[in-house]
């Protein structure tokens, strides 16, 4: 079984318009869809792009109003997975409920469903600056190529979490992520690379560049996609499928072949899924971690 995966260097700038903002998306989209991309991710915080538009008296938006955008963004990647029959992990979007903020993946399927799933662990920035709250449910999704985990950003730098996705069974991490300089994108660039050796999975991960001159905490941007493979003989050395260019504006594609995880798992270089000390620590295959 393959897949085909695409993840987008998403470049932020000023926007005058929706229109602007979908224009681009769909310029991402069909792009993937002409490398033949079965799936494709977008970054973390892709959206506060929508805030540069400013109010109508020409003020600035901020991060409380970007649920107001959550319909147009939502009929957007609807019709952008229908139309050109993709799976679309549409970064993440800021929505609210219950009068809390959450940072929610959205992943919209060829048929038209949509699923969800919230940021897990929120950084200090988050909290301080933006009154985020945590998400409280983490799930795997099935889709017609595998099964798959979503993790954003600072999700992927907790190996429990990671643990606890193929427990349940996900092949595939895809880890939406943004970060403002050098320090944090090399946080998340470098986890990727443990969880894909710990639980060997591949993970697919992207980020913002660009700037948001106008928008709080999005002026700077420090990003690049990276496809992620375990560090074994039927994958390249680095553990690097493919991977874009730092801070340019680009879209990176490539093939996962599940088959070949099947096959490090049992007889691999090493085998650290299947090594784990289940006796000296816990074994997430045998806990109740539904939900």
């Amino acid at each position: 079984m393959k897949m085909r995966v695409s993840a987008v260097q998403y470049h932020l700038h000023s926007i005058k318009s929706f229109e602007e903002f979908a224009a681009q998306c769909t310029h991402y989209v069909k792009t993937a869809q002409e490398f033949g991309a079965e799936f494709v991710l977008f970054p973390e915080f892709f959206t506060t792009q929508l805030l540069s538009i400013g109010s109508e008296a020409g003020g600035s938006l901020t991060i409380n109003e970007l649920p107001g955008f959550t319909e147009q963004y939502k009929n957007l990647f609807i019709s952008l997975a229908i139309n050109n029959n993709l799976h679309i992990i549409g970064g993440t979007h800021v929505i609210s409920r219950n009068g809390k903020l959450y940072n929610v993946a959205h992943l919209f399927y060829p048929d038209g469903r949509v699923e969800e799933q919230a940021k897990l662990h929120i950084t200090p920035t988050e909290v301080d600056e933006w009154n985020m709250s945590a998400g409280d449910h983490f799930q795997v999704f099935d889709t017609d190529k595998g099964r798959i985990a979503i993790l954003t950003c600072y999700d992927i730098e907790f190996p429990e979490i990671v643990r606890i996705a193929k427990a349940k069974g996900a092949d595939v991490i895809f880890c939406p992520s943004c970060t403002d300089d050098r320090h944090g994108f090399h946080r998340v660039r470098y986890t990727s690379h443990a969880r894909a050796i710990e639980n060997q999975v591949y993970v697919v991960v992207t980020g913002t560049i660009g700037s948001l001159p106008t928008v709080d905490f999005m002026r700077a941007n420090f990003g690049q996609a990276a496809i992620i493979t375990p560090n074994d003989i039927p994958f390249p050395p680095k553990g690097i499928m493919a991977e874009g260019e730092l801070n340019d504006d680009m879209i990176i594609t490539a093939d996962l072949d599940l088959n070949l995880l099947y096959e490090v798992r049992e007889r691999g270089s090493v085998t650290t899924w299947r090594d784990r000390r289940t006796d000296l620590y816990i074994d997430w295959e045998k806990e109740n971690i539904d939900g």
